[in-house]
């Protein structure tokens, strides 16, 4: 069968790679989508430190189910489609020990730590994956992607009577403020340009930010009444954001970092503690994160395509990643399909 193989820096081409077999309690998924992630196009920029190469990339994945193993449940049945969970849990570090899964100090995701889903098929436990025939087959492979901003949002406890302020627009962002709008938040959105800013709005910001054009602490203040925002949820990943993070939240306030900053970050920490602020990080997702998504996509109102910057056939997935890297300012989300 044939997959994408990210084989050096800005090289990837389609190669021939074995046919898997599904075993006992595993599903053969024939991958109908993929959507590209910032960790895939860092492994193809050859900044992402958890990858060894040459690697298959793709965890934001959506397929339909071409064959199954023993033991695998009735219900899992060929031609079901499914979104895939693309985490490990190893089940005995600390984090999986207190329920956390999501953060397992073993943690392999799937184009990251192991192949991934840029392939015609691929075998997975069943239970990784989650049945889905009501969402539109393209819009499976969103379900990842969003529940990590979901997920951000639940880190943050975010409640109804939160102003909640996203850095970042990006998928991953998107994802935050559609999680915080879901659970009845005010939410102020700052990214540059208004391609994201006008995304962010359609999916529920109440104020957004054109970072190039405003100052966004003044804003801020402005329409916190110069409290700041009771969570801050940074989905950049540059210093300037993570220290930006500090300054803007309310006394008090909740950070939720999701981005993952390349450089050493040097903060005031006198607000730390003047602040009494609550700082978490976020990683990847849980199951409930998965559904949360699934319940939100299934009544938005509209179809989430406008989530998708650009498409590209899986015979053309080698273009797909030098695409991104060039366009990537104005996009969202890439996505191939097969």
């Amino acid at each position: 069968m044939k997959a994408l193989m990210i084989e050096g820096v800005d090289v990837c081409a389609i190669h021939e790679v074995a046919e898997p077999t599904p075993g006992p309690g595993e599903v053969l998924l024939a991958i109908r989508h993929v959507a590209l992630c910032g960790s895939d196009l860092s492994t193809f920029k050859g900044l992402n430190p958890l990858v060894s190469l040459p690697r298959i990339p793709g965890h934001e994945i959506g397929g339909e189910i071409a064959a199954v193993g023993e033991g695998v449940p009735a219900d899992y049945t060929v031609g079901r489609r499914a979104i895939v969970i693309p985490y490990t849990a190893c089940g005995t570090c600390p984090s999986c020990r207190k329920g956390r899964v999501n953060a397992c100090r073993s943690n392999r995701t799937l184009g990251v730590q192991q192949n991934g889903g840029l392939a015609e098929r691929i075998v997975l436990p069943y239970g990784k994956l989650i049945l889905n025939d009501t969402l539109a087959p393209r819009h499976l492979a969103l379900v990842e992607p969003l529940s990590v901003g979901f997920h951000a949002a639940a880190r943050g406890r975010v409640e109804a009577a939160d102003t909640v302020l996203v850095l970042g627009c990006g998928m991953i962002g998107m994802g935050a403020i559609a999680g915080s709008v879901h659970r009845g938040a005010t939410v102020i959105a700052v990214d540059i340009g208004e391609a994201k800013t006008g995304l962010a709005r359609r999916y529920g910001a109440a104020h957004v930010i054109d970072a190039g054009k405003e100052d966004v602490a003044a804003r801020v203040m402005e329409l916190t009444n110069g409290d700041g925002a009771d969570v801050v949820i940074e989905a950049v990943g540059l210093p300037a954001t993570f220290t930006q993070a500090i300054d803007l939240v309310s006394f008090a306030g909740r950070v939720v970092y999701i981005g993952y900053a390349k450089e050493p970050v040097s903060y005031k920490t006198q607000f730390f503690n003047l602040k009494e602020l609550d700082i978490m990080g976020s990683r990847n997702a849980t199951s409930e994160d998965f559904q949360a998504v699934i319940r939100y996509l299934e009544t938005l109102g509209h179809a989430p395509d406008d989530l998708i910057s650009k498409v590209f056939p899986f015979e053309e997935a080698d273009k797909a990643l030098p695409y991104w890297a060039k366009e990537r300012d104005t996009t969202v989300k890439v996505m191939i399909e097969r």
